[in-house]
């Protein structure tokens, strides 16, 4: 099957406006008359429905929380990019664009990330227009400050709380279309199938996470914005209900699933203190600004922090990149925290830890200083350790963060899927290899408020739409299938627990597909998934019933998922020979143990067709086309 990305032709800079002035329109007093389903309420997903329903479009929104406040998203931290210039420090649209596609090792679209740093300006003014309570300098113009993989400020905050403050304030304008009967909220119900009549994307089923009913509901068009899948490695700084099952449905439907391996490790994040954890959190990039991450010169040093003294420090960031320093990009970080600990040189009981120490910055700008910009997220560390960060360093140890990974769409961000839209971090279109740091929410919200209202018009003008209803075939054809799933899992009656296998799962995942990768390890942990598939479903309990509120059957239902997507994972690290971004094959590698792409072999999108249970996918392949920006070895020194 051919890729068509949809790129409008034309200059880099103006293929927006051109996309946006060629998409068909729909009538305003038409809008009313599409049905348009939105799943998930994190920033894309609350974003989209706000701005759909404002425009007139009939609009139900799906999340499985009991608020829409309570997505993931809220749960961000550090900030979010914009081309401002606040700060007159030499940032552009284009040095925005720029720093995007090398973080991503030059493994994403060129259109669609230069149209992400074009919307980003339109997102600051948004966002303040709702009232986000964005960090100001003294003379009252918004704050910005540095994070990795960028030598510009250009990361707009609310201290450590950004996220949550820009979800309360999409949640605002959602809010304000569910009281004026635009939009239709369904919290507590779970996608657990897409509905597909003649090749389009129709509608979805959902179960009732109270009652256990499962219902159904049609429309013209489906916007998938349900997040992303690191979950799958049991361990990682997602909220515990964040899963797949949304994307895997519509994966087994026709969508085709891109670029899977690519799993961001965040360098920043408290370090597993045992075995029954259930989650990890996350210290935000942007304490990098001020922390300095550094480890014992000697192996053998076991002495408190405090007591060691600077010459007996190595602080290696900044002595291997100096020209970004302790900011360099998260991939980077990452891997060479963790080769500080494979040589001995880790800290703390377990070993698998560095510190990020703030001595310097507080007896540089003062402890009032440092609290002003970073005080909810020391005492959030405080709460979790125990340990003091103004008086003791910080340990950090990268963990799972992000998956750039996701269902493959087109310019228009829909899916191969007709009707099929994508949003956020459930779609893979903005960050290629490695996600720049502080971009997330900006894809989030340039997707939401900026994108899809353009797009999903120009879908609908045109598409040849029949009338249907909950009682057309397909309708009852998928929820008899998600039903007979259900009494699957149900009857098993085996003997270990869904979490028991999940871990299990995890430590595979990282073990062998985690932040260093080799072809032995893929093969052996394809081997191992395929066998821990096989027990689960032989062996995995599962009580209650389908009829009732059961959180056991929920994660039964995510788990089976994230065995699948666990194994399309490493089927794709196997196929990408080369090293990029997060994705660092030992077999790939500089003389100086950095990243060695493989422009000629592996410029491409890797998109993967679901072919069958029992079948290996099909691989298809978007060739990506550099022709603004050049081709070069990533470099941060």
């Amino acid at each position: 099957m051919h890729l068509d990305s949809k790129v409008p032709d034309g200059p880099l800079s103006e293929k927006w406006d051109r996309q946006r002035f060629e998409l068909k329109l729909v009538n305003p007093a038409n809008k009313m008359k599409f049905k348009v389903i939105v799943v998930g309420t994190g920033l894309a997903g609350s974003s989209a429905s706000a701005t759909l329903a404002e425009l007139g479009y009939d609009v139900k929104t799906f999340c499985i929380q009991d608020s829409p406040r309570r997505a993931h998203s809220i749960a961000a931290q550090g900030g979010i990019n914009a081309a401002k210039n606040y700060q007159n420090d030499g940032d552009s649209i284009w040095r925005l664009f720029y720093d995007t596609i090398k973080c991503g090792d030059f493994r994403s679209r060129e259109a669609n990330v230069y149209r992400l740093a074009q919307v980003s300006n339109n997102i600051i003014d948004q966002c303040v227009a709702q009232g986000v309570p964005f960090a100001r300098e003294y003379g009252g113009q918004l704050a910005n400050r540095s994070f990795g993989g960028a030598q510009v400020s250009r990361t707009f905050y609310a201290r450590g709380q950004t996220g949550q403050q820009l979800l309360l304030g999409a949640c605002g304008s959602l809010s304000r279309q569910i009281a004026a009967g635009n939009v239709r909220l369904f919290t507590r119900r779970e996608m657990l199938d897409l509905v597909v009549i003649n090749g389009k994307a129709r509608g979805i089923i959902v179960r009732n996470l109270v009652s256990g009913e499962l219902e159904k509901y049609s429309a013209d068009a489906v916007v998938l914005a349900s997040g992303g899948y690191g979950n799958a490695f049991y361990l990682s700084t997602m909220a515990m209900g964040s899963n797949i099952s949304a994307a895997f449905a519509s994966y087994k439907k026709g969508a085709f699933f891109a670029n899977p391996c690519f799993t961001q490790i965040h360098p920043t994040c408290i370090p597993v203190h045992g075995t029954y954890q259930s989650k990890l959190t996350l210290m935000s990039e942007s304490l990098r600004n001020d922390g300095r991450v550094w480890v014992p010169k000697n192996p053998e040093d076991k002495r408190p922090p405090n007591q060691i003294p600077e010459n007996e420090r190595d602080y290696y960031l900044e002595e291997r990149y100096p020209g970004f320093g302790n900011l360099a990009p998260r991939d980077v970080a990452s891997r060479s925290g963790k080769t500080q600990c494979d040589m001995g040189k880790g800290v703390g009981d377990t070993r698998r830890a560095v510190y990020l120490d703030f001595k310097d910055a507080i007896k540089r700008d003062g402890r009032d200083v440092i609290a002003k910009k970073y005080g909810n997220l020391f005492e959030m560390y405080e709460k979790i350790t125990a340990d003091n960060p103004y008086e003791t360093p910080m340990m950090i140890y990268p963990a799972v963060h992000y998956t750039m990974g996701g269902l493959w769409v087109d310019y228009n961000l829909m899916s191969t899927i007709p009707g099929l839209f994508v949003l956020g971090e459930a779609n893979f279109s903005d960050h290629g290899a490695n996600r720049l740091g502080a971009s997330a929410l900006m894809q989030g919200l340039a997707d939401g408020y900026f994108v899809i209202p353009y797009t999903i018009g120009g879908y609908l003008a045109q598409a040849s739409l029949e009338k249907t209803d909950e009682d057309h075939k397909e309708f009852n054809a998928s929820s008899l299938k998600v039903e007979e799933r259900i009494k699957r899992l149900l009857s098993i009656k085996g003997k270990r627990t869904v979490d028991d296998f999940h871990r299990e799962l995890g430590n595979i995942l990282w073990e062998y597909c985690g932040m260093e990768r080799k072809d032995e390890g893929l093969k052996r942990a394809k081997e191992l998934i395929a066998g821990l598939r096989e027990k689960f479903w032989e062996n995995v309990l599962v009580g209650g019933s389908g009829k009732e509120f059961n959180q056991s059957l929920e994660r039964a239902g995510r788990v089976a998922d994230f065995l699948e997507i666990g194994e399309l994972m490493v089927i794709d690290a196997l196929a990408r020979k080369e090293s990029c971004g997060c994705h660092f094959n030992e077999a790939f590698q500089t003389e100086e143990n950095e990243a060695l792409r493989d422009d000629k072999h592996f410029c491409h999108v890797s998109a993967w067709e679901y072919a069958g249970d029992g079948s290996e996918p099909v691989l298809h392949k978007e060739h990506l086309k550099f022709e603004n920006v050049k081709l070069t070895q990533r470099s941060y020194k």
